[in-house]
């Protein structure tokens, strides 16, 4: 197994856990995805996947933020909705870093993809932050991200990677059913007489 494979494999066993968790509303997802983000920072510099390697720096500190954001708090009560104002200002500086980011890519590096590359680092700042806060829209973001990576990680051979965000795809449906779900409940459980 060459070095390349096995970070491959150990980067996606990390995140996946970590993914895993934050569907369930797990605070244990921080930790995790600290150590996945380290392996995948390594291994998406390797493949020329810049905006992805800068990602894992982005995620590792905003991991140690989000950690203890969920530490101070309950889990479903703290499941909240994103005013549409804010969610659309939050999209537009998304849409704005795929533009800026892929060009600069483009005009300063040899990236592979550099604004479907940049795509996936705009758009999944946009979710870290909205999941740091416990915001249901996440897992919406988690979708468009994961969309774009599956093929865009296939394409540079990282075949057990494109599979996995495959999964994560899934998970983010998972993730959205649930939160969903549990925001629901609580409301319920608010709102009937005590």
């Amino acid at each position: 197994m060459t070095s390349l494979t096995l970070l491959e494999y150990s980067a996606n066993a990390f995140f996946l856990s970590s993914v895993f968790l934050a569907a369930r509303n797990n605070r244990h997802t921080w930790t995790l995805g600290i150590v996945g983000c380290v392996l995948f920072g390594v291994l998406f510099y390797q493949v020329q996947l810049y905006a992805d390697a800068t990602l894992m720096v982005f995620y590792i500190g905003t991991s140690v933020i989000g950690w203890q954001q969920w530490q101070r708090g309950g889990s479903a009560a703290e499941i909240q909705r994103t005013p549409w104002l804010q969610l659309e200002l939050f999209s537009l500086a998304a849409l704005a870093t795929l533009v800026g980011y892929g060009y600069i890519l483009h005009l300063n590096t040899d990236a592979y993809a550099p604004f479907a590359d940049s795509a996936i680092l705009a758009f999944s700042v946009l979710a870290q932050l909205l999941l740091m806060k416990r915001r249901i829209e996440t897992w919406w973001f988690w979708l468009v991200v994961n969309t774009i990576a599956v093929p865009l990680y296939a394409s540079r051979g990282l075949n057990l990677t494109a599979i996995v965000y495959v999964g994560f795809w899934l998970n983010a449906c998972y993730g959205l059913w649930r939160w969903h779900r549990e925001l629901r409940d609580e409301c319920l459980s608010i709102s009937e007489p005590v």
